[in-house]
């Protein structure tokens, strides 16, 4: 076992373990990405199955003593949830349509362009749910006492990076610029979606699972975010709040169902619960987002955009 600056009871099982759930969600989002049949069956019929024989009864309600039995854990995974069976509706909207409009972009007649702010919408709201629970947390003043199943020490670090989410949402453009792949997976590709506002999202959400469900940190931070960004690196580029909102949905649906595997004492990674480890991974994660956002508003600026109606990055960026 090694106890490192974030967490403590690291070793070779756990990092094991920690690759085994990465390329699991990664191997799982490329299935609902490419086929819509499993992706039905994943985010849509299990979900309405899952809480009658086993989330409610069992697993995921206050009586049963999981981590999970909370209002935030079923909000969280039917917001991501939401995400995803919004996304495939856009995905596939008007498939069946003629040649012509098939080859359209999604901001075209062939899609509403209404139908393109669900995106930036389920995302910010995802990013401003989080914030509010950061808040909260401060609000708590809690020095390590176990509330919601969870260790929790309040700090300055929840306030920033609670103001780091704000900054990452402010962030955000060229919704309308979004389309749809013109190959059988018909992902849909956001052009404004850059590197660098990932790598400042991920900062940020890490520090945001650091802080709020730390005992998880270790698979719901670090392991759910890299899969989805290495899948929008490497795999899928540009679709990266697509693979984000399955890998997410997908986590949910297993931590709701097996709640225990976090916490057991042969694969759960608890936090060190060290203040300056809290105090370090929020500032880098406000340091970042203040630095995207500044360059983003700079661009805005110098390159006299509209974020709200047009794509603000040139494509040699992306």
């Amino acid at each position: 076992m090694y106890d490192g600056f974030l967490f403590h009871g690291l070793s070779w099982e756990t990092l094991l373990m920690w690759c085994v759930v990465t390329l699991g969600l990664i191997v799982l989002n490329e299935l609902t990405r490419r086929f819509s049949s499993v992706a039905l069956v994943m985010f849509l019929f299990l979900p309405l199955l899952l809480p009658f024989v086993l989330w409610y009864p069992h697993t995921a309600t206050p009586g049963t003593g999981a981590s999970t039995g909370t209002w935030f854990h079923w909000v969280k995974v039917y917001s991501a949830l939401a995400g995803c069976l919004g996304f495939m509706f856009i995905r596939y909207y008007g498939e069946k349509k003629s040649a012509v409009s098939y080859k359209k972009k999604a901001g075209s007649p062939a899609i509403p362009k209404l139908l393109l702010l669900f995106p930036p919408f389920i995302l910010s709201v995802n990013i401003l749910e989080a914030c509010i629970r950061d808040f909260q947390v401060y609000g708590m003043h809690a020095t390590g006492q176990i509330i919601d199943g969870v260790t929790m020490i309040s700090g300055p670090w929840n306030i920033m990076n609670g103001v780091a989410g704000i900054l990452n949402i402010l962030a955000i453009s060229g919704w309308m610029g979004i389309t749809i792949s013109k190959d059988k997976s018909r992902d849909m590709l956001w052009p404004d979606m850059m590197w660098f506002w990932i790598i400042a999202y991920d900062l940020w959400n890490f520090a945001y699972v650091y802080n709020c469900v730390s005992d998880h940190a270790f698979y719901a931070g670090a392991a759910l975010l890299v899969s989805c960004t290495i899948p929008a690196f490497f795999i899928k580029k540009g679709a990266w709040l697509q693979h984000r909102a399955h890998t997410l949905a997908l986590w949910m649906m297993f931590t709701m169902s097996v709640p225990m595997f976090v916490d057991s004492p042969r694969f759960g990674v608890p936090a060190s619960h060290d203040p300056r480890a809290l105090f370090v991974v929020s500032f880098v994660a406000l340091a970042v987002n203040i630095a995207v956002f500044v360059y983003h508003l700079s661009t805005i600026i110098k390159r006299r955009r509209n974020p709200l109606v047009e794509t603000v990055y040139p494509e040699d960026l992306r």
